[in-house]
């Protein structure tokens, strides 16, 4: 082990340590204060709920943990995006559980909560995966109802979804476990099994102070909508439970009935553990996101038996393509690489750049995988596509429209890991957010943005500085020096993977030694769901 490989080892261990500070801070929710005082109440937390729910010792995997970070200061925050969400097991079945958390503001659904049931909802259905909803929510957070209430992907679209779930045949299972109301309380009714604890439990349109000011009528929270109500009276639920692990054990009865799914057949053999130590993963990977490495290092520390057919190897480099296996799942990976390369043309330096070449080879490979019916899995450290009159000459943007054009019209699952840089049109190409892959996740060393910073910051300083010039104002040195610092500062923190994160541009920020769980999780809940469609190109410049 080199010098050079223990500093980066020691860089990369401490940007892990800071996102399991900052995890375990989330994971309190609303605080202690408040986790106290709801199980004072008799209620377990969100976690709780889902941990006792999920087989004991099973793999999980967390959905924005990090949603709503830094986003609402002044509404008191919203950790988690008062919500958590998780991929898991009951009963040896693989289902999404979504638990609302009533340590934050009471439940209470902000913009980013409704993006994040959204994401489950999407995850449910790409996959056929049963949903289970464990309910206690105030509703909409009234001061910012503008923002979660009318739109197309606002509240609404929950119980759209819900409808379009439950004539698609997949299992929703709602437990009424603390407040439902307003429109909410359609949630659980739209699901194919309602359960409601009781006492804590309540559904109702409108609470008993609405319906005084509405009607005149007087009348408590647990006579208007409590458990007995809607189970003896109403019809509205299907169980009563006598406290949340009841409800809980009662869900787990439900799922095990549930008969086997149809498989898409994607090919899974034993297991084997890579060959060399995943851990070197944090030594190979560099401190500074412009230096370079071989990517092909850390690709042998993912896979099974560290063994990758190279597809194309000694073409369009830039790139690597090839297949492997995860967790036994055979998959094809595409990667940007980041080394000094020697070829025909001379020595070449990557440093995640996409060439013509590399576009051209990456199109064919995924076309490949389509007929193979293989997941593709894209790692990416990737500034963009490359630039100059060569490149133009050459046709790097027909090139770069067909990579786009193979991955937006891929049938068969993708799952991005963000390694390292996803700039610009390299984040598209790389099936980046909006390119639809099952799964989306960062490493702790990941930068999203349009550019880098340092080069974004010069260009926005440049502008600024020209600004100020044409006002009278006098810019000299220290003048534009300061304006590249402010304004790089903050393009870096935009640039950060909590600030994507939180946003849920991503679904985690993970360790990497996590990397084979998450794929290898995301493609059996993938196999759920087989190919309805071909794959086809369209039209396409040749």
């Amino acid at each position: 082990m080199d010098l050079n490989f223990n500093k980066n080892e020691d860089h990369n261990k401490l940007l892990l340590s800071e996102l399991k500070q900052k995890f375990a801070k989330i994971k309190l929710g609303g605080g202690e204060k408040r986790i106290e005082k709801l199980h004072a109440e008799g209620k377990m937390t969100a976690r709780e709920r889902i941990a006792y729910l999920l087989d004991e010792n099973s793999e999980n995997i967390e959905i924005g943990g990090f949603a709503g970070e830094g986003m609402y200061a002044d509404h008191g925050g919203c950790p988690s995006g008062g919500v958590v969400i998780k991929i898991g097991y009951i009963k040896g079945k693989q289902c999404i559980v979504v638990a609302n958390d009533a340590t934050v503001k009471a439940g209470a659904w902000f913009p980013i909560t409704g993006k994040k049931n959204l994401r489950a909802q999407e995850i449910a259905i790409e996959n056929r995966l049963p949903i289970i909803y464990l309910v206690d929510s105030a509703g909409v957070y009234l001061p910012m109802q503008d923002e979660i209430f009318p739109d197309k992907e606002h509240f609404g679209r929950i119980f759209r979804n819900n409808a379009q779930m439950s004539s698609m045949g997949i299992t929703q299972i709602a437990a009424v476990m603390g407040s439902c109301v307003a429109g909410g309380a359609y949630l659980p009714i739209m699901s194919d099994e309602a359960l409601i604890v009781d006492k804590t439990g309540s559904i109702f349109l409108a609470g008993s102070y609405l319906v005084k000011a509405a009607i005149g009528e007087t009348i408590d929270n647990e006579t208007l909508g409590g458990a007995t109500t809607h189970c003896e009276i109403s019809g509205v639920t299907d169980y009563k439970a006598k406290d949340d692990k009841d409800a809980l054990d009662k869900i787990k009865n439900i799922v095990d009935k549930i008969g086997d799914f149809d498989k898409a057949g994607y090919s899974r053999i034993k297991a084997q553990k890579p060959a060399l130590d995943p851990k070197d993963i944090y030594g190979i990977l560099p401190k500074a996101r412009t230096d370079q490495y071989d990517m092909m290092e850390i690709i042998k520390r993912l896979v099974d038996n560290s063994e990758f057919e190279a597809y194309k190897d000694g073409y369009g480099q830039s790139l690597i393509t090839g297949y492997a296996r995860i967790d036994g799942w055979a998959v094809g990976i595409v990667a940007n690489q980041r080394k000094v390369v020697k070829t025909k043309k001379g020595e070449m330096q990557f440093g995640g750049v996409i060439y013509s070449d590399s576009a051209d080879k990456a199109t064919r490979f995924i076309a490949n995988c389509n007929q193979k019916k293989i997941p593709l899995v894209f790692l990416q450290d990737v500034t963009g596509f490359m630039v100059g009159s060569k490149s133009e000459h050459g046709g790097i943007i027909k090139d770069g429209a067909k990579m786009v054009n193979a991955v937006s019209n891929s049938v068969v699952p993708k799952f991005t890991v963000i390694v390292g840089n996803s700039y610009g049109a390299g984040n598209y190409a790389m099936c980046g957010k909006a390119y639809d892959p099952r799964l989306i996740f960062a490493w702790p060393s990941a930068e999203l943005a349009v550019m880098g910073g340092t080069q974004a910051a010069k260009v926005l300083a440049q502008i600024e500085a020209s600004s100020l010039k044409a006002k009278g104002e006098i810019v000299d040195e220290t003048k534009e020096t300061e304006l590249f610092n402010k304004i790089k500062a903050r393009y870096d923190e935009q640039t950060s993977p909590y600030y994507a994160a939180s946003r849920l541009w991503t679904d985690a920020i993970i360790d990497p030694l996590d990397t084979r769980k998450w794929i290898s999780m995301g493609i059996e809940a993938a196999n759920h769901a087989p190919i309805q469609k071909p794959f086809n190109l369209g039209v396409i410049q040749v």
